[in-house]
C-alpha cells in the first residue's frame, strides 16, 4: 500500500510539474491513474508518468497551451552548457513564480532531470524527442531561471587575465 501512495505521489509531482497548479495536477493524475487501472497496465514510475504526460499534451494541444520552437532557430547548445546547475538556493516563494515563467516543456524537461534524476538520452526516450532537444529544453529553463532570479550583479563574467 505505501508503494502504491509513493507511486501516486510520484504522479502528482509530475503532474504539477507539468501544469503548475495543484487543481489541475490532481485531475491529471487522477485521469491517468484510471487510465492506468482500465488497460490493467503496470502500477510503476513509467507507466503513470507516460500516461499523465500523453493526457496532458492531449489537453494542452486541445487548449493550444504548448508553443513549440524550431531547434534549428536556437543557438548552438553544448552538452556542457546545458549541464550546469543553478548555485543559489532560493525560497518557495521566489522559484514559484520563477517557474510559472517557463514554457510547460522547460518546466517537465526540468522536473524529470532535477527532481526525478532522469538523464537527458531518458527523457528524450520518454518523451520521444531527441536528446538535443532536450539538453536544449534543460539549458533554456536553466537560463531562463537564472535570469529571473539573480539580480545581473551578482552574476560573475569571466575576465582574460593578462
Amino acid at each position: 500500500m505505501d508503494d502504491l501512495k509513493d507511486l501516486l505521489q510520484q504522479g502528482y509531482r509530475y503532474a504539477l510539474a507539468l501544469v503548475h497548479d495543484p487543481a489541475q495536477a490532481e485531475d491529471l493524475l487522477q485521469d491517468a491513474w484510471i487510465a492506468v487501472l482500465n488497460a490493467n497496465g503496470p502500477h510503476e514510475k513509467g507507466y503513470l508518468f507516460s500516461a499523465i504526460r500523453s493526457r496532458f499534451l492531449n489537453h494542452a494541444k486541445r487548449a493550444k497551451l504548448v508553443t513549440f520552437v524550431p531547434i534549428e532557430t536556437q543557438t548552438d547548445i553544448g552538452e556542457d552548457d546545458a549541464s550546469g546547475e543553478l548555485d543559489a538556493h532560493f525560497a518557495l516563494e521566489e522559484l514559484e513564480p520563477a517557474l510559472q515563467q517557463l514554457r510547460p516543456v522547460e518546466r517537465e524537461a526540468l522536473f524529470l532531470n532535477a527532481v526525478a534524476g532522469y538523464t537527458a538520452q531518458e527523457i528524450a526516450e520518454h518523451n520521444q524527442t531527441t536528446r538535443g532537444t532536450v539538453l536544449s529544453l534543460l539549458y533554456r529553463a536553466r537560463k531562463k531561471l537564472q535570469t529571473i532570479l539573480i539580480p545581473p550583479e551578482h552574476v560573475e563574467v569571466a575576465h582574460d587575465k593578462d
